[in-house]
């Protein structure tokens, strides 16, 4: 079996913050997970270069939109590096390859009626002297009755179109917009509702938020969207009497997923169909926000182009908030990713918004929780474990291995753990499989204080043995299981071991294998970190 995961495009318009990694997170740790188990993976994403925030933050600092796309996604290519995304292809939506790519996907979905042009009204700004890009119009929800902007309401989820706005406002010069005519071309989504009924009717085994969202949608009945703007910066419509028109963000990024896999191929000589034909599972890695663009229009996009692979499986997380209060990068109440990486392991970071994080409901960032978890199970029970059991082995067996005996049950544990926390990954339960595995860490810690090998070193040599062996063959193991959560400190126990390679199954270290110098993985974090982090945090917001 194929295996595709598709992580969702961050804007390249400002820097990542937390709530951006605790969405993208699952795709890597399905991404370490697959690659373990044997599977044929390709696992790509990229940065969304033409987005509107990227022409307003142009505007704003008098540059290029290109100069702000090329700054973020160097940004982002190191952030995620940091963090040790595993990612086979990142790239860009401003690349030759995806424009040329989209132009051809466009045509074909017009030759074959999908797409259509229609003249509609538009908000145009007589200030600015120009049409409005969805973005740049403001104005209150017609359903919730929130603040919104003109693409999507972020309170209800709801798909807008800006002439619907309530008291619309032109967001670069907060004069009020006209109404004028101008023609566009359509997607017809509503074509594709009977079809996407009956593909939502086979998947009840998504998330919760996925499920009633694209219910939603279905049940009012699909709406035909627009799929081309009046703009400066994106991808040209490959048809005459269309200058200045671009393709519309929201229909060539998802497209990013197909242009990104099929360039990865093409490099690497793979025949693109690979992943989008025959037997192939495909996850789409995303945050709630992003639900109706993978559950409706992609699928809609890949039947209508030739009967593509669809997405599987949807894995959508809920929103992050931080210290209690809802994130807001305008206000600059966020923890941004540049700098939590510069001060904190990956591995923390990683571990936190796992096992924190908002992957069925709404989540909590919290400095006092973020510090006390990587003080008491990464160290504490974790690092702990791992510490104390290869330095004994430095003390009291010459630095090697010793020649003892697996407990069976332990062993027995260790197979169940495999089978257990790989299904529960499979299934999307990225936050129960980590907590399993932890739940073994401190039964483990528990089992070497009960055996006191300190103790038997001297009394019974040979029980000591067997509890230290027994040890290093749960630390081998952990050095597996955690790997897709926790890279880095499952690499550095692979160093200790000489263990050459991860793999999903038991790994048996032999008897008189030299143990490498130990190292601390995790070193303890002051408590008084969380009152400054807190206070800096409250001291930055505008």
């Amino acid at each position: 079996m194929n295996i595709l995961i598709g992580g969702a495009w961050p804007y390249a318009n400002g820097s990542l913050h937390l709530g951006h990694i605790a969405a993208l997170l699952p795709g890597d740790i399905l991404a370490r997970y697959y690659r373990l188990t044997g599977k044929n993976i390709l696992y790509v994403s990229g940065s969304d270069c033409h987005g509107t925030p990227i022409a307003i933050r142009a505007r704003q600092e008098k540059v290029s939109p290109k100069e702000i796309a090329d700054r973020y996604h160097e940004e982002f290519v190191e952030c995620f590096q940091k963090l040790g995304f595993s990612y086979d292809l990142y790239t860009r939506t401003d690349q030759e390859y995806h424009h040329r790519l989209v132009q051809q996907l466009f045509l074909t979905l017009l030759e074959k009626g999908l797409i259509y042009p229609k003249t509609i009204k538009q908000t145009y700004c007589i200030t600015c002297e120009q049409f409005l890009p969805d973005r740049f119009v403001e104005g209150i929800c017609p359903y919730c009755f929130n603040q919104a902007r003109g693409d999507q309401c972020d309170n209800c989820s709801a798909i807008l179109d800006p002439i619907d706005l309530k008291d619309k406002k032109c967001s670069l010069c907060g004069s009020s917009p006209s109404v004028r005519d101008t023609e566009h071309f359509y997607l017809a989504l509503s074509k594709f509702q009977r079809d996407l009924e009956e593909y939502l009717n086979s998947h009840d085994d998504w998330r919760e938020n996925a499920l009633q969202l694209t219910k939603r949608y279905l049940r009012e009945g699909l709406q035909d969207r627009a799929v081309t703007r009046d703009l400066t910066w994106g991808i040209d419509v490959p048809l005459k009497g269309f200058e200045g028109k671009k393709i519309y963000v929201w229909i060539e990024a998802v497209w990013g997923y197909f242009t990104a896999a099929r360039r990865w191929c093409e490099l690497k000589g793979v025949p693109w169909e690979t992943y989008w034909r025959g037997d192939v599972t495909a996850f789409y890695v995303h945050g709630k926000d992003n639900i109706p663009f993978h559950t409706l229009i992609l699928p809609a996009l890949l039947k209508g182009y030739d009967d593509l692979h669809v997405p599987d499986q949807i894995i959508s997380s809920e929103y992050l908030t931080i210290e209690g209060r809802k994130l807001s990068t305008s206000s600059n109440w966020a923890v941004w990713v540049p700098y939590i990486l510069q001060n904190y392991h990956p591995d923390s970071i990683r571990y936190y918004l796992t096992i924190n994080g908002p992957e069925k409901r709404d989540s909590d960032f919290s400095w006092r929780e973020f510090i006390y978890s990587h003080n008491g199970e990464l160290l504490g029970a974790f690092g702990n474990l791992v510490n104390r059991s290869l330095v004994f082995i430095h003390k009291s067996f010459e630095g090697k291995v010793p020649e003892g005996t697996v407990n069976k049950e332990i062993h027995s544990q260790i197979d169940v753990l495999y089978r257990q926390t790989g299904n529960k990954i499979e299934s999307g339960e990225f936050k129960g499989a980590l907590e399993q595995i932890f739940q073994f860490i401190r039964k483990s810690n528990k089992y070497f204080d009960e055996r006191q090998p300190w103790v038997t070193i001297k009394q019974n040599p040979s029980d000591c043995a067997d509890t230290i062996y027994t040890c290093v063959q749960i630390i081998a193991n952990l050095s597996n299981l955690l790997s897709p959560f926790i890279p880095f400190s499952s690499k550095k126990i692979r160093e200790f071991l000489s263990i050459p390679e991860n793999t999903w199954q038991y790994t048996a270290v032999s008897p008189l294998q030299p143990v490498n110098q130990v190292e601390i993985l995790f070193q303890r974090i002051n408590k008084k970190r969380i009152e400054e982090e807190v206070n800096k945090l409250k001291g930055s917001t505008v």
